[in-house]
C-alpha cells in the first residue's frame, strides 16, 4: 500500500466516524447523504453504504452553478443532478472531497435549495484544506491539509480512491 493510499483509507475511515457520530449527537433521523460530483459521488457512495442510509443516494453537479462558469466554460463532463428524494423539510448530509476555496460548497448549497428547503445540513469531506475565499466550514472531516499556493490535492478514482497531490505551474493557472 503507497502512502497515498494509506493516507486515503485513513481519511476515509475518520470521516465516517465522524459523520457516524455527527449522526447520533445530533440525533439526525433517516438523513439523506447527497454526493457532489465527482470526487464526492464516489466518497457517498461508498459512505451511503457504511452508514446505512436508507434513502436513495443524491447526486449533485453544480457546473452551472458555478460563480466562475463564465471564466471556466462548460465543463466537458457534465452530468445531471439527481435527487430521487424531496429535500424539503429533510436533515441532508452533503459530502464532497475537498474543500478549497468554499466555492464548489456555495454552488452545491444553491443547487439544493433550488430544490426545496432542507432542516439541516451536514458537510462532510474528506479533506480541508487552507484558501478558503468563501466563509463555509466543514461539519465532518477526514483529513486537514496546509498546501502550497501551488498545490493541489485531487482524489482519483473511483477504484480505488487515491489523494493526489500536484504541483501546478504558475504558466498554466
Amino acid at each position: 500500500m503507497t502512502d497515498s493510499d494509506e493516507r486515503t483509507e485513513q481519511a476515509l475511515e475518520s470521516l465516517a466516524r465522524s459523520l457516524s457520530r455527527t449522526i447520533k449527537e445530533r440525533k439526525l433521523v433517516d438523513p439523506l447523504m447527497i454526493g457532489i460530483h465527482t470526487g464526492g459521488a464516489w466518497l457517498a457512495e461508498k459512505l451511503w453504504s457504511q452508514l446505512g442510509i436508507s434513502e436513495p443516494l443524491g447526486l449533485l453537479d453544480i457546473s452551472f452553478y458555478r460563480d466562475d462558469f463564465s471564466r471556466v466554460g462548460v465543463n466537458p463532463k457534465i452530468r445531471s443532478s439527481s435527487l430521487p428524494f424531496d429535500v424539503e423539510g429533510r436533515q441532508l448530509l452533503l459530502i464532497d472531497d475537498v474543500l478549497h476555496t468554499g466555492r464548489t460548497i456555495r454552488a452545491a448549497l444553491n443547487e439544493i435549495f433550488d430544490y426545496g428547503r432542507p432542516d439541516s445540513i451536514v458537510l462532510g469531506v474528506l479533506v480541508e484544506r487552507d484558501g478558503r475565499e468563501v466563509p463555509i466550514q466543514a461539519d465532518c472531516v477526514g483529513s486537514r491539509m496546509n498546501l502550497l499556493k501551488n498545490q493541489r490535492i485531487k482524489l482519483a478514482g473511483p477504484n480505488p480512491l487515491r489523494l493526489d497531490i500536484n504541483t501546478i505551474d504558475p504558466e498554466t493557472r
